[in-house]
């Protein structure tokens, strides 16, 4: 069975993760991994949190947790600082994985990295190789993504909100879908049928109006 390890970085209490004006980086975390919960779910890819409160959890828990779930992917969550903690200009997107002869890792750093990069319009800072514990110690293909820096006015702003939270969730689960060659579940929703083509081509052009596809086909 295909498990989804999703792990929001650090905790709400963790000292000194925040931006220079106090947004905690662990809201930012865990709100994109709820996103990326929330659709990949939808898609009936079964995932599994790192977190089930505001405790700080131990690297090793987190880690002993995907390997003992035999997790399919273990993907970390953050937002990125520079520097001592002050305002600068230090922004974009990158993503890390352990070790260059990882093959899988690599591939899946990829396919969330570029797409992240595309759909955010963020700088593209690279896909790089760390001895980071929750990539080290998990023996499923594993990455840890910096989804911008809190010490970035602009790229802040975009952290703290509902709307750039949601993007960054469902980029990364559409890009996991991808990278696990699983193909999105399409509804049809029918909303009228009518006796007269006039009245069905009008229906048509109001939904159209509204801001929804439509068609007309005969029965």
């Amino acid at each position: 069975m295909t498990r989804i390890v999703l792990d929001a970085g650090h905790s709400y209490n963790t000292p000194g993760k925040r931006s220079p004006d106090g947004m905690r980086e662990y809201a930012f975390n865990r709100a994109v991994c709820q996103a990326a919960r929330k659709k990949l779910e939808s898609q009936g890819i079964q995932t599994i949190m790192t977190h089930h409160d505001d405790r700080d959890i131990p690297l090793k828990e987190r880690t002993n947790l995907a390997n003992r779930e035999k997790a399919t992917l273990f993907i970390s969550i953050h937002a990125n600082a520079y520097g001592s903690g002050s305002w600068n200009d230090i922004h974009g997107i990158e993503t890390y994985i352990h070790q260059e002869n990882d093959p899988q890792s690599r591939s899946l750093a990829e396919a969330v990295h570029y797409s992240l990069i595309k759909e955010t319009r963020r700088k593209d800072r690279g896909i790089k190789m760390a001895d980071f514990h929750v990539l080290r110690e998990t023996v499923m293909p594993a990455v840890l993504i910096e989804c911008g820096f809190m010490t970035n006015r602009e790229e802040k702003k975009l952290l703290a909100s509902e709307n750039y939270r949601i993007l960054c969730g469902h980029t990364i689960a559409a890009s996991i879908l991808t990278f696990l060659g699983v193909k999105k579940t399409m509804y049809l929703v029918q909303t009228g049928a009518f006796s007269s083509i006039e009245n069905a081509k009008k229906h048509a052009q109001d939904l159209k109006n509204a801001g929804f596809d439509a068609m007309i086909t005969e029965k």
